[in-house]
């Protein structure tokens, strides 16, 4: 009787596993960004938490509280400076978006001469130092209303009014810019199968163009309030009277001494900026 032998298979020997080291590049890189992080980031937050603190003492932390929030809020300096920010920032924001979204369909759509040069003006006031921008409207508003007074007899004053052009002015690119990011993925031939349907330029500019771009077009007019509501140093430059923003009233407060009001106007002010940015971004991202 034969019997049919069987072998068990083998199995292959284990690998024995490596350690993981730490490369020194790896290492150097990592511990560079977390440096740098807390480089920008550990001030603010610790201007943040020093905002609800119970002692006016900067120094001493003794207790949380939100007594500084409610006494911003009754503030009438904070809130006349709230509302000046708010205006400046509404009607910049609203003229720049309008402005922003036509010179974006201009450059991308036609073509002219000096269309280079004046791609390269637009980009001015974005990469300008922002001291210079200040400096030349101011000097540009001087000259105007000097001129306006000798001719016409006009007298104009710095006010809320020179601040919103001088807004204006250095928010449109960057709505321009934005605007035309969303332009570059735009698909023509939607356009094109609208007018073959029978809409004419303005219908499909409404039905078809402006609803693409409206994702576009609203991180643009986001990014403009932002950099409305936080601007200082052309603001600065270009106030009057009676015309404070809500950066100048924090300016004011601080060469009297950093007090726990300042540190919650501060802190008010950050949340604000950081909910439009991240509100923008993701309006960018959408499709």
């Amino acid at each position: 009787m034969s019997t049919t032998a069987t072998t068990a298979p083998r199995t292959a020997p284990l690998a024995p596993r490596r350690r993981r080291r730490l490369k020194p590049g790896w290492l150097v890189l990592n511990t560079n960004v977390v440096l740098t992080f807390l480089f920008l980031y550990a001030p603010i937050l610790i201007l943040v938490i020093f905002s609800f603190n119970a002692s006016r003492q900067q120094a001493v932390w003794v207790g949380f509280t939100i007594e500084w929030y409610e006494q911003m809020m009754r503030d009438e300096r904070v809130i006349a400076a709230a509302k000046n920010s708010l205006i400046i920032a509404l009607v910049s924001t609203a003229v720049s978006t309008v402005i922003g979204t036509l010179t974006a369909l201009a450059l991308d759509r036609f073509r002219f001469r000096a269309k280079t040069a004046f791609e390269g003006a637009m980009y001015l006031p974005i990469i300008v130092p922002e001291i210079v921008m200040a400096i030349s409207l101011l000097v540009f508003f001087n000259t105007t209303f000097t001129l306006l007074d000798r001719w016409l007899g006009l007298t104009l004053k710095f006010g809320l009014g020179t601040i919103t052009i001088a807004h204006i002015a250095f928010s449109f690119p960057f709505v321009a810019v934005v605007v035309r990011a969303r332009l570059a993925d735009f698909d023509r031939t939607l356009e094109q199968a609208a007018q073959d349907l029978g809409a004419n330029e303005w219908q499909t500019f409404r039905y078809v163009t402006l609803p693409l771009l409206m994702p576009g077009i609203l991180a643009g007019a986001l990014l403009a309030f932002t950099l409305s509501i936080d601007d200082f140093v052309i603001t600065f430059f270009n106030a009057g009277i009676g015309a404070t923003t809500l950066p100048l009233e924090i300016y004011g407060r601080i060469r009297r001494g950093i007090t726990p009001e300042v540190n919650a106007l501060s802190a008010v002010l950050l949340l604000a900026s950081i909910a439009l940015v991240l509100g923008s971004v993701l309006l960018q991202r959408r499709r």
